[in-house]
């Protein structure tokens, strides 16, 4: 990997934080804070996207880029397993369970389709 490539992967992954943050936020604003929608519409989203890139022609350093860095960034398991434990933690234990479960299931999912859209591309 080249320096330039580490640089690339580095802002990129900055970005990806940063897009995170801003759709998180925005979703947060439209469906309130009842239930975790935004970080589990960004892992969904996330994982199919990374389905996509996975599975085209690409070199190594736009995969990189682009799925280590981007994706990397924009997409969390932290806050996943974070607020599924906060959910629980407030005796959600309803919504603790269906949001860990929609957050795996999801992610399987959409990256699943991904594949499939990217290997037909």
């Amino acid at each position: 990997m080249t320096p330039l490539v580490f640089l690339t992967v580095a802002v990129a992954g900055g970005a990806g934080a940063a897009l995170r943050f801003l759709l998180d936020a925005g979703i947060r604003r439209v469906a309130g804070e009842r239930f975790p929608w935004g970080i589990l519409i960004v892992n969904v989203t996330g994982a199919f996207a990374l389905g996509i890139l996975s599975m085209l022609p690409a070199d190594e350093a736009w995969r990189w880029i682009v799925g280590t860095g981007l994706l990397g960034g924009y997409t969390t398991f932290s806050a996943v397993a974070a607020t599924t434990v906060l959910l629980a933690e407030e005796g959600r234990g309803r919504a603790a369970t269906v949001y860990a479960a929609a957050s795996f299931v999801g992610s399987v999912v959409a990256a699943t389709a991904g594949l499939a859209l990217g290997s037909s591309a």
